[in-house]
């Protein structure tokens, strides 16, 4: 009897046991106005697939495209996830009117046991998913690579709180950083993940992370800068100037970023860049980067997490910006960001407490006239090549001035809509005032972000536990 009980036990574990993680990774090819897919190969990573298969379908309706897993006989749905892409931001530049880019790109999924349909949607002008692609994966096809690649060093538990299927598990990986700065690293990942849960609702939901750190050797110190003249060979290519911007700071590099992470379980991830000068950047679904030593480190990480983990949009408008200017107003996917076609169906309007104007009013002419003078010294700074420590000095000053601005206008710390958004002055408006997601002030994330972080939590460890009942 305790045999068959031991047998039975065993086999159950071993039908329980988590599906390896797939990858498939194709090409992204285009300009402005056309786009093409290709598949380049389909891999199966080292390590088990992190999630749980009851929350295999995305239903938060963010990013600008979708993947879904089929099952090629019943075409019943296994799987899907909502994302963006380094090429979805870059179609909507200056540069993609006249050129042609490629980029390389990753869709990870439980690795199925028989063939399946991986679809491609996209947004169209109405903001419905259209399917732009689709291929056949076969998981017993003989090319599938099963391979591993060197592992990019010893695997940190910065942050364990239970099994991965359970949790929400980030990633942070180092760029720049030589084998001599590897505890120059962990240093720093452990500070950022501190960081991280200061900010609500992480602070609340920290039991539901797992966050792990992985730091390939780099030859040299530091990442590349090409607007001053330096290159650097780094193990995940992570540069500034991305889409010429100095402080973009993204990997182009998908394969090199996609072999290191595959040593971690991960969701979501985070490129820790070995230097001091301001920079990062943020995708949704890819990841989000941060210049480790900059002053302003905690502020763009929090920040840049928020574009990469939730699909924030950026709520600033009045900094210079590669993107070219909107031609129609359409509502944008981004939850915390509005055109405002209906005040009567504005998305966050149960936030909205009664007798609050929509629009609502704020004094919009003296924040731009102020932010429009910063402009022009960063201008000069950045012109004339001076330190980092005079960009920095012009931020605090900029912070203070705005902080208290911002603060002692009517309608501070009340949800409304306020016109200013998306790189726009005029036709989107954010939730509130300010957020982390609109200015660099000591301030948390509004009230509609903090909701659309936690629903993005509740997809990969459910909802918050309740507080135990207390006893009579």
């Amino acid at each position: 009897m305790m045999r068959a009980l031991l047998v039975l036990l065993l086999a159950t574990s071993a039908s329980a046991a988590a599906p390896r993680t797939f990858r498939v990774d194709y090409f992204h090819t285009g300009n402005a106005t056309e786009e093409r897919f290709s598949f380049d190969r389909a891999v199966v990573e080292p390590l088990p697939w992190p999630g749980h298969p009851a929350r295999a379908i995305d239903e938060t309706n963010l990013g600008k495209y979708l993947f879904e897993v089929r099952d090629r006989d019943t075409n019943r749905l296994l799987f899907s996830r909502g994302f963006a892409s380094i090429y979805g931001e870059w179609e909507v530049t200056t540069e993609a009117k006249n050129l042609h880019r490629t980029f390389h790109e990753s869709l990870r999924f439980p690795a199925p046991e028989k063939p399946v349909q991986v679809l491609l949607k996209k947004r169209d002008a109405q903001n419905a998913f259209r399917e732009v692609w689709s291929l056949v994966v076969d998981p017993k096809d003989m090319l599938v690579d099963a391979s591993s690649p060197p592992a990019p060093g010893p695997l940190l538990k910065l942050v364990e709180n239970g099994p991965s299927a359970d949790k929400v598990d980030l990633l942070i990986l180092g760029d720049g950083y030589t084998e001599a700065e590897r505890p120059k690293f962990e240093k720093d990942a452990r500070r950022m993940a501190d960081i991280l849960f200061t900010f609500s609702p992480f602070k609340e939901r920290k039991a539901d992370f797992n966050v792990w750190g992985l730091m390939p050797a780099a030859a040299q110190s530091g990442i590349s800068r090409p607007s001053t003249g330096i290159h650097r060979r780094t193990p995940l290519g992570t540069t500034y100037d991305a889409f010429r911007s100095e402080r973009y700071v993204l990997t182009f590099d998908n394969k090199a970023f996609r072999e290191a992470a595959a040593f971690a379980p991960y969701e979501f991830v985070e490129i820790l860049a070995n230097g001091n000068t301001y920079g990062g950047g943020g995708i949704f679904g890819l990841y989000g980067t941060v210049a480790a030593d900059s002053l302003w480190a905690p502020y763009v990480f929090v920040h840049e997490f928020g574009h990469h983990f939730a699909g924030l949009a950026d709520e600033y408008y009045t900094s210079e910006s590669v993107y070219a200017p909107a031609e129609e107003r359409l509502e944008p996917w981004e939850k915390n960001v509005t055109a405002l076609h209906d005040p009567e169906e504005l998305k966050w309007k149960h936030l909205v407490k009664p007798g609050t104007p929509i629009p609502t009013p704020w004094d919009k002419e003296a924040y731009e006239s102020h932010s429009n003078t910063v402009q022009k010294q960063r201008r000069q700074i950045r012109a004339q090549r001076k330190p980092e420590s005079e960009m920095d000095a012009l931020f605090v000053a900029q912070r203070d001035w705005e902080e208290k601005f911002l603060s002692s206008q009517k309608y501070s710390g009340k949800v409304g809509a306020f016109e200013g958004a998306m790189y726009d002055a005029h036709g989107y408006y954010r939730p509130q005032l300010d957020c982390v997601m609109f200015t660099r002030d000591k301030v948390p994330f509004c009230a509609v972000c903090q909701s659309a972080i936690s629903e993005v939590i509740d997809l990969y460890a459910g909802p918050a536990a309740k507080a135990p009942r207390a006893s009579p």
